[in-house]
């Protein structure tokens, strides 16, 4: 149903409580021609007169009436989404859109949080989480989420701060001949069965590219599209893999291997031109926050 403009309700309830047209254009520092116009136009727009006018004053008409309650939720409506964007703006409370690929969800996205949280309390995040990197960077310039942490999309610009490179690991069972080794050559795993990931997932092709370099192609036992069943699995004996040393939990029973010749993934958080000044507060603290190596790995990988 059509509603007229804010301004037009607006008017419209000014009359219906005031009982009087030129009450209410004193009320809302307008002149009685303008408020008169405008409410005729509200009803073109409604289709069906709204006020009767009469020497002693202008009443509601059994139309009006019906209307009246729409129009105040309508405004009300309207009230609260100013005051929220407001509030925004003032980083006092609102709600933020974050996109990222799984295994930075994991392992890197927590510390940014945690760091965000403390600083905007009333700040709430919403969490978009991808496993392959064209629907990620396709989530920034759809304007699905505000900012991103992850690999940065070519040619991106939009502002953006590195936060440095996240390392990929080989992982073995508890047990495994390679477990008292510290560094491990993926051709040294060329002959053994591999725990991988399915082939939509955007880490997949990261290993073969790998192995690729290193002569082979894996002959996976198993593929998840789960990030963080890859080290289940591979505890479970079904296989070997190379995996983000972040996703990696101290509770992991296996043991982790430093690639040689490393391999590393640049990351960052990014944001589209001309950010909202919530989104660009956000950026400032992902870049001092972010954590890209867990506590019992940094004497592996530092």
């Amino acid at each position: 149903m059509a509603m007229g403009t804010l301004r037009q309700l607006e008017y419209l309830l000014a009359v219906a409580e005031t009982g009087s047209i030129s009450d209410a254009a004193a009320h809302l520092h307008v002149s009685q021609p303008t408020l008169s116009q405008q409410l005729k136009a509200l009803e073109k727009t409604v289709g069906t007169p709204l006020l009767e006018r009469t020497p002693r004053g202008a009443h509601l008409t059994p139309a009006g009436r019906a209307f009246l309650p729409g129009a105040r939720q309508a405004i009300s409506g309207a009230q609260r989404a100013t005051g929220a964007a407001r509030a925004v703006a003032g980083m006092v409370n609102g709600q933020l859109h974050l996109a990222s690929v799984l295994s930075v969800a994991l392992g890197v996205v927590p510390s940014v949080l945690a760091a965000w949280h403390a600083q905007h309390p009333y700040v709430d995040v919403v969490l978009h989480e991808y496993d392959d990197l064209g629907s990620f960077a396709a989530s920034m310039t759809e304007a699905t989420a505000d900012v991103a942490i992850g690999p940065l999309p070519d040619a991106w610009e939009g502002p953006h701060h590195p936060l440095g490179a996240e390392e990929f690991v080989a992982i073995v069972p508890p047990g495994d001949p390679l477990a008292g080794r510290a560094t491990v050559r993926p051709a040294d795993l060329a002959d053994r069965r591999w725990v991988q990931y399915r082939h939509t997932h955007g880490l997949a092709g990261h290993v073969e590219q790998i192995c690729a370099e290193a002569g082979f192609t894996p002959s996976a036992a198993t593929r998840s599209t789960q990030t963080a069943a890859i080290p289940h699995l591979v505890a479970a004996g079904l296989g070997v893999a190379i995996v983000p040393a972040n996703v990696l939990t101290p509770d992991f029973p296996g043991t982790a291997l430093r690639l040689a010749p490393r391999h590393r993934r640049r990351l960052a958080v990014f944001a589209r031109p001309t950010p909202h000044p919530l989104i660009a507060e956000f950026l400032t603290t992902a870049r001092t926050s972010a954590r890209l190596y867990p506590d019992h790995l940094t004497d592996l990988l530092g």
